[in-house]
């Protein structure tokens, strides 16, 4: 029994106790706060409430902010009209409904026997505050939540600058890992670089509610950033562990023989600011999970393949081509009719002169080859040899247009794991599943044991963006655990060109109110 079903049961035995001798007071029977829907139905009469509420206790989510409005309305007919009592009644209900039950100094007092509680200007705007901030936590939490496109990694499904709702209901909202946070804030206070947002006095494990359904191939997917649990603040937005990378190589380059290992990461946190975050702070990314736990998976020639069977190619894919002209510059009429955006447009430096690289469609590849001052047209490939891609060992020498194969690790899977294969599921083993994990020789030890098989604790997940070519995605950093997951994006309901004036075409009225495929 895990420790919130613990916790649950506690703080709803001494909840219903608490109504028990609540419901006396009220002059009911003691056993109806025991029998469920009719004891809030009881509880609405004592506290003169309309039916309706009733029809928002039975919708999820919704229930828990009625219940706590329900609990404060309770605590007003024991003459509890200051903040703070509402306040302690709503935030700690398990203790407060038993104190006003077993207490025999609390009298309860029917609302239409109580004097009317005059409030000042002040007191009823601190509880409209109040009141707003707690229902949109709620919502946010546990329903959905609006997010905007930051980089062109998902161009042309979804364009930088859209404005989406992401449902959490969709897979089912998790609890949060820090519960105590500056609201509406994720990671840094508002007007700071670097302020938390957020306590850690008490972090929660992870637990997530049951949704309408799971994570499906092809889902476009909000999650939080795998290799964001350390940031170098003055790059958060790029992976620390690459940067420490890239600085490893420097160092062996400047040192030769003289280079120890870690002299890249010290180099590192000796210039940059370096900080650990909680899953739930991470930065949050969208991407198209392109395979779910127990799925194998293969790119070859830039074609995915999942299970040996060829994946179905996001409508919108883009790839990287080199375009190259006739001297004549690509007309910026032709950039805006076929929505490219900015970020996807490069001058190659080793490509030939009057030469472009632009991220396309297939669809839009083939219109530019019929323009008279293209001379040619073509699509680019990856030739590298490993480095930066996952998983980042001389073993793997993958790149992005050809990668894998691999196994996508599923609950209670059990793989073969050896000195060279440990390098696919390192940080699954250390980092997201807690173990212990080292080599030695030609031999693993998972905590303190050899092993040479490891089961898997969690489900994970493998996301790619539409915009293969300029994309970082599960390719660079592996895998994404479920509990990293944060909800479906289902759907724009803005979309503005950050390129452009409110004057000259900013909002991009072709693509308002569109649901996400």
């Amino acid at each position: 029994m895990s420790i919130y079903s613990i916790l649950t049961f506690i703080f709803m035995i001494s909840s219903l106790a608490g109504l028990w001798k609540i419901f006396e007071k009220a002059g009911y029977k003691g056993w109806m706060a025991l029998v469920p829907f009719y004891n809030l139905y009881i509880w609405l009469r004592i506290i003169k409430k309309k039916f309706w509420w009733y029809v928002f206790l039975l919708i999820p989510f919704i229930n828990v902010f009625v219940i706590l409005l329900m609990v404060v309305e309770l605590a007003k007919c024991f003459k509890k009209y200051g903040l703070l009592a509402q306040a302690l009644s709503a935030l700690f209900p398990f203790i407060y409904l038993p104190y006003l039950g077993l207490s025999k100094n609390e009298t309860l007092l029917y609302p239409d026997k109580r004097p009317v509680i005059r409030k000042t200007i002040i007191r009823e705007w601190t509880d409209a505050i109040i009141f707003a901030v707690i229902a949109a936590t709620i919502i946010r939490t546990f329903l959905i939540e609006a997010y905007t496109i930051p980089t062109s990694s998902m161009e042309s499904s979804l364009l930088v600058g859209d404005f989406l709702f992401v449902s959490k209901i969709s897979y089912g909202p998790k609890i949060p890992n820090t519960p105590i946070a500056f609201p509406f804030a994720h990671h840094t206070l508002p007007l700071t670089e670097s302020v938390k947002s957020y306590l850690e006095w008490i972090s929660l494990p992870y637990y997530r509610f049951p949704g309408l359904g799971d994570v499906k191939n092809n889902d476009v997917v909000v999650f939080n950033y795998p290799d964001g649990d350390t940031v170098a603040l003055e790059r958060q937005n790029e992976s620390y562990y690459q940067i420490v990378r890239d600085a490893e190589m420097q160092m062996k380059y400047d040192y030769g023989n003289s280079y120890q290992e870690g002299m890249g990461r010290d180099a590192v946190r000796k210039s940059y600011h370096v900080i650990a975050r909680p899953v739930d702070k991470r930065e949050n990314y969208i991407k198209r999970c392109v395979g779910i736990a127990g799925d194998s998976l293969k790119i070859i020639n830039k074609q995915l393949y999942i299970n040996g069977v060829k994946a179905e190619n996001p409508k919108n894919m883009q790839f990287q081509y080199l375009v190259v002209t006739d001297g004549s510059a690509i007309n910026q009429k032709i950039i805006d009719k076929f929505g490219i955006n900015v970020e996807d447009i490069r001058r190659p430096q080793d490509a030939p002169p009057n030469s472009y690289q632009f991220c396309l469609t297939p669809e839009i590849a083939e219109n530019f080859k019929h323009f008279s001052n293209v001379s040619s047209i073509t699509i680019l490939s990856d030739t590298g040899s490993g480095y930066g891609i996952f998983p980042q060992n001389q073993n793997f020498k993958w790149n992005r247009d050809n990668f894998g194969p691999i196994y996508i690790p599923k609950a209670g899977a059990t793989v073969p794991i050896d000195t060279v294969s440990i390098a696919l599921y390192r940080r699954i083993i250390e980092v997201y599943e807690g173990n212990k994990l080292r080599i030695q020789g030609d031999k693993v030890f998972i905590n303190d044991k050899e092993a040479k098989s490891y089961t898997f604790k969690m489900n994970y997940f493998w996301m790619m963006g539409d915009n293969r070519h300029n994309s970082a995605d599960s390719r660079y950093w592996g895998y994404v655990p479920e509990d990293h997951v944060v909800g479906k994006a289902v759907f724009v309901w803005l979309s503005l060109d950050k390129a452009k004036s409110w004057l000259s075409g900013k909002i991009r009225w072709s693509k308002l109110f569109r649901f996400i495929h």
